[in-house]
């Protein structure tokens, strides 16, 4: 059976950004399926500004015309604070001889040293990092090693074993950013050709970034 991926996120709002770097790792790492898991109440940044009700229609329309893409609620359903080491404690349980991907962007990787549990991760499932060509992962410290005793570079292992890896991989970056994209509303602009049509009627008709 193919590895599901697992893509978190604020998503506020989702963008073409984060669809091609959840297209490109479908492709590449034969993945049965990315599931979308849209944050609840994240503890390492502030608090969306689209409440959860809006941010979960949005991703719904962004992903609903990509066979391969799901959308899952759990993180917005639990009350409290929400960690990434819960969500895949779940799907474990949920799929004890499943292959599981983390799929994450460079960014949240270099941050995974500041993640409640962060060395339990490896233990559920496997990190993939998507990152910009030419970056190097890091060989100091406490991810350096990490992806010493983790890392691999062949996809078959990811598919092989259901958890314990990292895996780098170079996809196409949009360089969209949803605090950007959120200013460049709020300014009165039209956010044509960086979200879905469906996200764009979206964000218009419910005006949740007008204000800040």
């Amino acid at each position: 059976m193919q590895p599901i991926g697992l893509f978190g996120g604020t998503f506020d709002p989702i963008h073409y950004g984060h669809l091609r770097t959840a297209f490109e790792l479908w492709q590449e790492l034969r993945l049965a399926e990315v599931r979308f898991l849209p944050a609840g109440s994240p503890p390492h940044r502030d608090q969306p500004l689209a409440n959860a009700e809006l941010r979960l229609r949005m991703v719904k329309a962004a992903v609903a015309d990509q066979r391969a893409f799901v959308v899952d609620d759990r993180e917005m359903r639990r009350t409290g604070v929400s960690y990434s080491v819960d969500t895949l404690t779940e799907l474990r349980a949920e799929y004890p001889d499943r292959s599981l991907c983390l799929l994450l962007g460079m960014d949240a990787f270099l941050g995974l040293p500041h993640w409640h549990r962060w060395r339990d991760l490896l233990g559920l499932a496997h990190i993939v990092v998507a990152h910009r060509p030419g970056w190097k992962a890091p060989t100091m410290g406490p991810l350096g090693e990490v992806m010493v005793d983790h890392g691999t570079g062949t996809v078959r292992e990811l598919h092989e074993q259901t958890a314990g890896r990292i895996y780098v991989h170079a996809v196409t970056q949009l360089e969209i950013s949803s605090t950007e994209l959120r200013q460049l509303i709020v300014s009165g602009r039209d956010p044509r050709y960086l979200v879905p049509d469906e996200v764009r009627h979206i964000l218009r008709e419910s005006q949740c970034y007008a204000h800040g």
